[in-house]
């Protein structure tokens, strides 16, 4: 409609039968019948004449063809019939009269309806018709049918507006335009980003300000535009000036760009930052490696755009490197294309898209097609493009390989069911064990002939290496789940090794090593778990002793410099190749063994020692000057200023004097044999075989100890336990629990239960 002043609101006049012989009066006035036949020959075009009310009086085929009505249906009536409901609201048939008449001719552009209610977008030219004496006879009317046009003029808008969106959202690229003479004329958010420009303070200065003044003196900027125009297109990487004086290594993509028939019209340039990438590669000196590294780098993201149905309008180079698919092969296909058959079948592209309408943007893990029918594991995320209105524009789409990741993700969960089956296969193996720990222990204090106690002993030492290599099973699991326990608390590291090398005496002996010790006269405080660290110096001397040919030397020096505490434990055995030295503190590996090493572990010892230290911040080292010239390992501790306690006395599940303890166990040889083993220690003992029968002995005896075991039958001993801390007369009791499980989760339900130790 035109931008004059409003129409007013006139409703045309009802035809009647005097105003239709007017009408017909009209044909008659000049009447021409050669000039008749060729307006009702033109079908491009409705021509018709109205009355000076508006009154059709002519029509044409064209008119008939374009608007759907033969001429008896129309003639006689208001031309206003054609119009829509909120043209007609406006008056606006009766302006176009006005208008008409007022300037001698009107042109106007708008919506019509045909007969069947359809609309189309009609380019009408109304002019008066007046007689020679002045008087105004009616109007001509010319509709031309322009719907095709006005298509393709949207179609080419919403295909601007699509790369006008893509090119704006992007923040990884500067992209901007220059006119011929290299000023610059557009700016997106990626070049604000980048350059620190914002468009208001860039537009209209020349590309050259991001040069460097050696660059700039040279011409290199008309140099680039030469080229590019010259080529057509020009890539370049080099040095550019931020708008902080900052310096930026930019990859440069300058293109021309030319009308169809030749002429230049300017240039766009895109500029990515590869500051980072040249930092890190400046040694680096082949560019088509760097760049081959640079789209390598990306390949597992896709960029593209889906209209409001979710057909696919753009389509990127990481698309094609992901996916598979070229860009022909996409355009216009729903993106059910890239989705896997079932999930094409059940419908779930449609619920994604839906649900990404509704909140603005969805983000999933799933699989995806590729064009050859293979499947990749991809993090796509879904945003919605509103349009000016906030109606659905369309979306982008982007899309990550997640592949690897899914695959690292699958062998961790590999790791934790072999760490649970580790712990399983501990408990199982513990569990035989433990009688036949007990068993020993009871025959050793009974009065045996000298052969009987050497067996007695060797059953000892093999039933001790047997459960040091449970024990090493189960830190397996501990050390790969990271789930090693620590109790910290003030102690004195002197103490801690002397004990410690202590209970590695017999260790020494068997070799018959010369082992020293040296520590200094004063304390060492520090703050850790006693249990750990003893379990750190131990290993560390075991496998000193182990690895050091019969009658060696092993020194073990201790020292303190007023912040951090070393230990150093130094032998002259069968060190270590430059390989192994890399490689000591992994899990199971071991340096060689000779036949007669028949006690060794399952090479964690060291990785146990390492993650231990370092969860108390310290760090622990190994050196050898190669194969025979023995080891030298050097840990260090950070000192406390808090009060070093004393380290607690072992003894024997707490029992230090005759009590009445109460065994409930369903392994009959474990809780047998730890019955004898108790009463041979002067306490009196009663046992029972399940969860049931241990309640009602409990309550019957009133123990002060209960030994119970966890996996009970029936009722387990967690549920036992907490009835048994329900009985008043029990209060008193002290639990412990018997058990092969000894994860932290195992530890924390005995803890909840009432347990008093595990």
């Amino acid at each position: 409609m035109s931008d004059d002043s409003p129409p007013s609101r006139d409703t045309p006049p009802a035809a009647h039968d005097g105003d239709a012989h007017d009408v017909r009066a009209l044909l008659t006035k000049g009447d021409n019948e050669v000039f008749r036949r060729l307006v009702d020959s033109v079908r491009d075009y409705a021509i018709f004449m109205l009355s000076p009310e508006g009154y059709i009086a002519s029509w044409n085929v064209g008119a008939e063809r374009i608007k759907g009505y033969s001429a008896d249906e129309v003639i006689g009536k208001h031309f206003s019939m054609f119009y829509t409901p909120e043209a007609l609201a406006a008056g606006w048939p009766a302006e176009e009269l006005r208008r008409a008449r007022q300037h001698g001719h009107l042109e106007d552009e708008g919506w019509r309806v045909r007969k069947d209610g359809t609309h189309f977008w009609a380019n009408a030219i109304i002019s008066p018709l007046i007689s020679d004496c002045g008087e105004l006879l009616g109007f001509s009317k010319v509709t031309r049918d322009l719907t095709e046009r006005r298509e393709h003029e949207n179609r080419l808008s919403d295909s601007e507006r699509n790369l006008r969106l893509l090119v704006e959202s992007v923040q990884d690229y500067a992209i901007f335009s220059l006119d011929v003479n290299g000023v610059i004329s557009s700016w997106n958010l990626g070049a604000q980003r980048i350059k620190g420009y914002t468009a208001a303070e860039i537009i209209g200065q020349h590309f050259s300000v991001f040069y460097e003044p050696e660059a700039v003196a040279c011409g290199w900027p008309a140099e680039e535009l030469r080229r590019a125009t010259a080529l057509g297109r020009y890539e370049d990487e080099g040095w550019r000036v931020r708008k902080d004086g900052t310096r930026v290594w930019a990859n440069v993509v300058i293109t021309a760009i030319r009308e169809p028939d030749g002429e230049l019209l300017g240039f766009s340039k895109v500029t990515r930052d590869l500051t980072e990438r040249r930092l890190h590669e400046q040694a680096v000196q082949d560019r088509e490696n760097n760049l081959r590294l640079l789209v390598e780098g990306v390949r597992d993201h896709a960029m593209f755009l889906l209209d409001a149905t979710g057909r696919i309008s753009s389509w990127n180079e990481g698309a094609h490197k992901v996916l598979g698919y070229r860009e022909d092969q996409v355009l216009g296909q729903d993106a059910s294309l890239l989705y896997i058959p079932d999930e094409r079948l059940s419908g779930q592209w449609k619920a994604d898209f839906s649900s990404a309408r509704h909140s603005g943007f969805l983000h999933v893990e799933g699989w995806r097609c590729r064009s050859d029918g293979t499947r990749v594991w991809a993090e796509t995320s879904t945003t919605l493009l509103p349009d000016e209105h906030g109606n659905v524009r369309g979306f982008v789409q982007i899309v990550h390989d997640l592949t690897e990741r899914r695959r690292v993700e699958t062998l961790e969960g590999e790791g934790r069911r072999i760490g649970e089956f580790i712990a399983m296969l501990s408990h199982e193996l513990r569990n035989p064990l433990a009688p036949m720990q007990h068993a020993v222990a009871i025959l050793q204090r009974l009065t045996q002939t000298p052969d009987a106690a050497r067996c007695v002993e060797l059953m000892g030492r093999q039933v001790k290496h047997m459960s040091r290599l449970v024990d090493d099973l189960l830190d397996v699991s501990r050390i790969t789940s990271g789930k090693i326990r620590l109790e910290l608390l003030p102690l004195e590291l002197g103490t801690l090794v002397h004990l410690a090398s202590e209970a590695t005496r017999s260790a020494m002996e068997k070799y018959e090593h010369r082992f020293t010790l040296d520590m200094p006269p004063r304390a060492i405080p520090i703050q850790g778990d006693a249990t750990r660290l003893t379990q750190v110096v131990m290993n560390l001397l075991t496998n000193a002793a182990k690895y050091t040919p019969s009658h060696g030397d092993i020194h073990l020096i201790l020292t303190n410099d007023g912040t951090t505490a070393t230990l150093q434990l130094t032998d002259n055995g069968i060190g270590m190749s430059e390989a192994l030295l890399r490689r000591a503190f992994e899990p199971f590996v071991q340096g060689e063994r000779t036949l007669d090493r028949s006690d060794g572990g399952l090479g964690i010892g060291l990785t146990l020692v390492k993650s231990i230290v370092e969860r108390h911040g310290g760090a622990v080292a190994v050196a050898s000057a190669g194969l025979g010239r023995g080891t030298t390992f050097t840990v260090t501790l950070p000192l406390s200023t808090a009060p070093s306690a004393a380290l607690p006395a072992a003894t024997a599940a707490g029992l230090t004097s005759a009590r009445k303890v109460l065994v409930v166990d369903d392994n009959r040889d474990a809780a047998d044999s730890v019955a004898v083993l108790l009463r041979l220690s002067g306490h009196e003992v009663q046992v029972a075989y399940d969860g049931i029968d241990g309640l009602a002995a409990a309550r019957r005896f009133t123990p002060d100890v209960v030994l119970l075991d966890i996996g009970l039958p029936g009722t387990d001993g967690l549920e036992v336990a907490r009835q048994i801390k329900a009985i008043d007369s029990l209060a008193h009791a002290r639990l412990i629990a018997m058990t092969g499980y000894g994860q932290d989760k195992d530890r924390q339900a005995t803890t909840e239960a009432g347990f008093a130790l595990h």
